[in-house]
């Protein structure tokens, strides 16, 4: 793959001991993960790899890793199978250049490969551009919000579930809607869409007022509790961004 610089792009299952090591190196850096706890285990994502998970990383042309996700076989208690992604990350200067895209595509044909038909993941609220690239470039719905999902204060996370295997998006139509101008002051503020459609306008970037980002983490909270999935994230500009949630469609309607 290319990107609009003429960037070559190369992403493959990684296997030595030393891809998984640039890998975790990766990890670390982007995340800023400085304490051990934070950090991974070159075995652990080799043993993953070879028992239905994933350990991707997207090369540039001359080598360098600039692209990892890893993820595993996962189930939950209703008993559910997928192929859960732990964590994407991309190099800084590589961001926005399709390098996501592809290790989500290399992690998609890992996880049919396995059998497992979604997969599913989860990310910060507060990130909106995350929240664009879920729903509005993958086609993937947010289908659950978890307070400190790793137990501690600060980690609540929306869960992301991405169907592997449609023939087609039964929320193409609601995807392709274009959200009114709302501002700052519309922030955490359900607005109707028409029918069972719900607006959400949020900030375009992480905010530091935690009154209004409670605010906004309650209201993303309740809608994906009413029965409803987020299947869209549109920038309105530089300060808002807005999520749209429709009604939850059941399988057999897909």
């Amino acid at each position: 793959m290319h990107d609009a610089s003429g960037r070559r792009y190369h992403c493959s299952t990684l296997r030595s001991h030393a891809e998984l090591h640039a890998a975790a190196e990766l990890y670390a850096r982007v995340f800023d993960y400085d304490t051990p706890d934070l950090q991974l285990n070159t075995n652990l994502l080799s043993a993953l790899a070879r028992n239905g998970g994933s350990a991707v990383g997207v090369h540039t042309d001359d080598g360098e890793l600039v692209g990892f996700a890893y993820g595993f076989a996962g189930r939950d208690r209703a008993g559910n199978d997928f192929h859960y992604s732990q964590a994407a990350v991309v190099a800084p200067g590589h961001q926005g250049a399709g390098v996501g895209r592809l290790l989500k595509s290399a992690q998609r044909d890992i996880a049919l490969e396995w059998g497992q038909r979604r997969m599913r993941w989860t990310f910060d609220p507060s990130l909106a551009r995350n929240a664009h690239f879920n729903f509005s470039t993958l086609g993937a719905e947010g289908i659950g919000y978890e307070d400190d999902y790793y137990g501690r204060p600060g980690t609540d996370r929306i869960v992301v579930e991405w169907a592997l295997d449609r023939s087609g998006d039964p929320y193409a139509a609601e995807r392709a809607l274009q959200p009114p101008a709302f501002g700052p002051d519309d922030w955490g503020r359900p607005v109707s869409a028409g029918g069972d459609a719900v607006w959400l306008p949020v900030p375009a970037r992480p905010a530091g007022d935690a009154p209004i980002c409670s605010t906004v983490r309650a209201a993303l909270r309740s809608l994906v509790t009413e029965g409803r999935v987020l299947v869209a994230c549109t920038r309105i500009d530089d300060r808002t961004a807005a999520h749209l949630a429709v009604r939850r469609l059941d399988e057999e309607e897909e």
